[in-house]
């Protein structure tokens, strides 16, 4: 559940904490990028893509802040108890109340001035005890921004499953319908297809994706009414194949484009496919909400910061280099919404091996996480209602809430397999509370209770660089342009249809 406390688990190396925080970052956003860079002009695509990334940087430092601050909050009020269990037993032998009574009194109005002073020590910031978001959200927030910060986490889970619902019966339809004349080599070299065209027999493929669709929701969807942990290996072998495939496309890319076969002929700026793009970009740099089970467990963070911003520059690398790879290997016509699927090809990659590993390739790392996001979603909905001290009824516990959970994502995956748009509109408008609102507003408030409890000039190791309020302002002004820019965007090209 997003608010609980919980152990850091086993300790790793900040190079091994490096590695995971690169892949939690580069996931599925990764795969729908080219289309994006192709569509909105390689140049807009670079600038935007650095921009957005600072943005991401700046805003997973406040949240290390916060993690901090809470950190604080919490070994103070361990050291407050113990002290009170310490003079509670000293007090015990006394046998005059009222002597028990003027001591209490003494002690609390000392208190204070000694809290001050023991405070300072920085030792009291180290990031030990793993505390979500969620929990951060209920020491620093009011009860409304509680609930408006799990408002924001449930959508942007909900658009995250119905991604992962909508991209696997996708891949699986393009990989297996073909069109007449091709039947035999998976996707065609001629990309462009519609719906209502012939699959097998009499089926369209609509109807295959919707046969998929629901196999994926019966096979995976049980999984939503349990608890569902994942594991170790299975984080390994989904890391192995993600970095295997994205290194074949890569290379085969370059190879294509060595041999003088690249297609691309990207513009240099196309402001139509801007909204898409944001969304993309703000998706493709989402970790904030990971950070507390990310960070926690690192052994060593004395250059934490450090760390994540040479994480960030190899990612904006990997993402420059696949992206453009891709623009000038493929016409941007042809790039679809899954990268991989482009390679799907008979006329790209020869070894049919290769060819079903790639275009599968959404099928088996997506089919993993799918439940543990549906979990996810399902815990956050219990922890939006819940009452303190209260418990569910069964059928609500185990039937409501994995029902409201899974129903949602796929009925919009039903409605729509247009990956772009799903992944542009969760980036551009849960993606920007998440990545920007959240960690503004928690920085903020954090470091007003800080200078409260600790005191001003409190040495904080893990403050942000971007100390000046003027940055949490930056973050929000940037937060509700790009919201306002979107919903125009959407609207403009609603009104021209």
């Amino acid at each position: 559940m997003a608010g609980e406390i919980t152990d850091t688990g086993e300790l790793y190396s900040p190079y091994v904490g490096l590695v995971y925080m690169f892949n939690l970052i580069v996931g599925t956003g990764a795969l729908t990028m080219p289309k994006a860079f192709a569509t909105a002009g390689w140049l807009v695509s670079l600038l935007l893509l650095m921009f957005l990334g600072f943005m991401s940087f700046m805003t997973t430092t406040f949240v290390i802040e916060a993690m901090a601050v809470a950190n604080a909050q919490l070994h103070w009020k361990r050291m407050e108890s113990h002290k009170q269990e310490e003079e509670d037993d000293d007090s015990s032998t006394a046998s005059d109340s009222d002597v028990l009574v003027q001591e209490s009194y003494e002690r609390a109005e000392r208190r204070p001035i000694l809290s001050v002073q023991r405070r300072g020590s920085p030792s009291l910031f180290e990031i030990t005890d793993r505390v979500e978001m969620g929990q951060m959200a209920s020491m620093f927030f009011s009860k409304v921004g509680v609930n408006l910060f799990y408002f924001c986490i449930i959508i942007y889970l909900y658009g995250d499953l119905a991604i992962y619902a909508a991209a696997v019966p996708f891949s699986l339809m393009q990989v297996t319908c073909s069109s007449v004349g091709n039947d035999s080599c998976g996707v065609d070299a001629d990309t462009r297809h519609n719906d209502t065209d012939q699959c097998w027999g009499p089926l369209r493929r609509v109807d295959a994706y919707r046969i998929y669709l629901a196999a994926f929701t019966l096979f995976l969807g049980p999984f939503t009414f349990f608890d569902v942990q994942k594991t170790k290996y299975l984080q390994i072998l989904t890391s192995l194949m993600r970095w295997l495939a994205f290194a074949i496309m890569i290379v085969l890319a370059l190879v294509r484009i060595g041999h003088g076969q690249g297609e691309g002929h990207p513009p240099l700026a196309d402001l139509s496919g801007l909204r898409n793009l944001f969304g993309v970009c703000v998706y493709s740099f989402m970790c904030q909400h990971s950070l507390p089970s990310l960070v926690t467990p690192i052994s060593s963070k004395r250059h934490l910061t450090r760390l994540v911003f040479l994480d960030y520059v190899l990612i904006l690398a990997f993402y420059g280099l696949l992206s453009f790879t891709a623009i000038f290997c493929f016409r941007g016509d042809s790039l679809l919404d899954m990268y991989t699927l482009n390679f799907a090809r008979c006329d790209v990659v020869s070894l049919a091996a290769a060819r079903f590993f790639l275009g599968l390739f959404p099928v088996f790392t997506i089919s993993t996480n799918f439940p543990i996001i549906a979990v996810t979603l399902r815990n956050n909905w219990k922890a939006l209602f819940h009452r303190e001290g209260g418990t569910y009824p069964w059928v609500v516990d185990r039937v409501v809430f994995p029902t409201i959970t899974l129903v949602p994502p796929v009925l919009v995956a039903f409605c729509t397999h247009d990956l772009e748009s799903l992944v542009g509109i969760t980036g551009a408008y849960a993606g920007t509370g998440i990545q920007y609102v959240i960690p503004a507003f928690l920085v903020y408030h954090c470091r007003k209770d800080a200078q409260l409890a600790f005191g001003h000039g409190t040495p904080n190791k893990h403050r942000s660089p971007f100390r000046h309020t003027f940055w949490v302002g930056f973050v929000l002004f940037w937060a509700f342009s790009c919201f306002f820019f979107v919903t125009a965007n959407i609207v403009l090209s609603e009104t021209k249809l």
